[in-house]
């Protein structure tokens, strides 16, 4: 009886530890799929995309990260980074995708990465798409912390489908702290777009090519002479022929060229070089389509950027009889004003973006400056990119550092090097440890929620 009794209890003891066991790897399982490794999972519309660990679709040995999205939405695993300030930073991860739409005709939505709460993006992967890489150039500007996301969706509109995100790394580069600007000049010879249901189709001419390339040197020549030495400018010049087929709209001014409008024409070559600005010029009417597409009173438009490059408008007039962008001693002798002055706008915002405090480029007038026969705003140019705006409490305008603030870009990882932000635990141990960290963290938001 006693022999039937401790075999009962083994039993019972070997039957327990089988429970057990299988409990604790069905826990780890779980655990493994629902651990994000101190990421933050964050949607607009809350409970409408999914958030998984993937052990069969993944690049490597380690669990890729998987949004799915069956309707619209934009989600994202997040985590907050310190960052030294005014220092470049490359983030790259390896992107899968299945079925990946957007509910609107831009190519920003899709599967990415960008920093929280910012325009700042990679380029946004849509459709089916096997593994590629992805990569998020920044400078961190006046930031000590940046918040990483790995997106699906976008600040512009929602996405849905599946998407699969690993491989996460970021390097720190080396700042340029020269202060000589490289400009890409893209001439768009031809338009081709249909605006209210009419077809358009504008072509720019060989006099608007000759006018702008000259206007394009006396621009060079303005940045160093108006800024006293302080930058100077070297413009490459392109001419495309693949003409643009669509047009960006706002309220305000109405149609014009974003840089997803162009970013087929433009991306290779803006990748195979190390560009500080983006002229896009362009014809959007002339006297036959005068009045079809519809054009609110600007010539230029600038404080656009390219992934975090400057991006510019600048329109050629619909007359072919204009002076805009034509010397003349007689009729205007500073017919690079447009260029010069979109360029500034994008020196204002990153000035601000800095935390400098700076004068708005358009209220000249303000501070007693006047648009001058045939000079424009010549000398309130000078004064601005100077730091010569004379007001009662000292000068103001722009700081002398802003020329060496340039973007950050791809020759600034020449000599890199990598951070350990996202290491993902190696064993057991790790694990454990960092369960109790996670758990840490979501009781520290929760906290701060409350």
């Amino acid at each position: 009886m006693k022999k039937s009794s401790n075999v009962k209890a083994l039993m019972i003891n070997i039957f327990t530890f089988i429970i057990l066991i299988l409990a604790i790897y069905l826990a780890y399982q779980f655990y493994q799929s629902n651990n994000f490794n101190g990421f933050v999972r964050s949607e607009a519309n809350l409970g409408v995309s999914e958030f998984k660990r993937d052990k069969e679709v993944k690049y490597n040995d380690t669990r890729s990260y998987k949004i799915i999205s069956n309707e619209f939405n934009d989600a994202m695993f997040s985590k907050e980074i310190e960052v030294e300030k005014n220092t470049p930073y490359k983030v790259t991860c390896m992107i899968k995708t299945k079925g990946v739409e957007a509910d609107k005709n831009t190519s920003s939505i899709g599967a990415q990465i960008s920093i929280s709460n910012t325009v700042e993006r990679s380029v946004a992967v849509s459709g089916d798409n096997e593994w590629q890489e992805v990569e998020l150039i920044f400078n961190s500007k006046n930031r000590d912390i940046v918040d990483i996301a790995f997106r699906l969706g976008g600040t512009e509109g929602y996405a849905k489908g599946v998407a699969w995100f690993s491989d996460f790394k970021i390097e720190k580069g080396q700042i340029e702290e020269d202060s000589d600007w490289n400009f890409a000049c893209f001439i768009f010879k031809n338009t081709n777009v249909t605006v209210d249901n009419k077809q358009i189709d504008i072509q720019v001419t060989n006099t608007d090519i000759d006018d702008i390339k000259n206007t394009i040197k006396r621009f060079e020549n303005s940045c160093t002479q108006l800024s006293n030495g302080k930058m100077t400018a070297n413009c490459d010049i392109y001419e495309i022929q693949v003409p643009i087929t669509s047009l960006s709209y706002d309220n305000e001014f109405g149609y014009y060229v974003a840089p997803e409008d162009i970013e087929t024409q433009i991306k290779d070559i803006i990748n195979q070089n190390s560009y500080d600005h983006i002229f896009a010029i362009v014809r959007l009417g002339n006297e036959e389509y005068e009045d079809d597409i519809e054009i609110k009173d600007w010539i230029g438009l600038g404080a656009m950027d390219y992934y975090g490059v400057g991006f510019s408008n600048i329109r050629l007039p619909n007359s072919t009889k204009s002076y805009i962008y034509k010397y003349d001693t007689r009729v205007n002798q500073f017919p690079e004003e447009v260029f010069l002055h979109e360029f500034l706008h994008s020196l204002e915002r990153t000035a601000k973006e800095y935390g400098y405090t700076v004068p708005a480029l358009h209220d000249y007038e303000k501070y007693g400056y006047e648009n001058a026969y045939l000079i424009g705003q010549r000398q309130w140019y000078t004064d601005y990119m100077n730091q010569e705006i004379y007001t009662s409490n000292g000068y103001v305008g722009l700081p002398n550092e802003i020329y060496t603030l340039k973007p950050a870009k791809r020759s600034d990882f020449e000599y890199s090097y990598a951070l350990d932000v996202y290491t993902e635990p190696q064993n057991i141990i790790e694990e454990i440890k960092g369960i109790f960290e996670n758990l840490f963290t979501n009781i520290e938001l929760m906290i701060a929620k409350i």
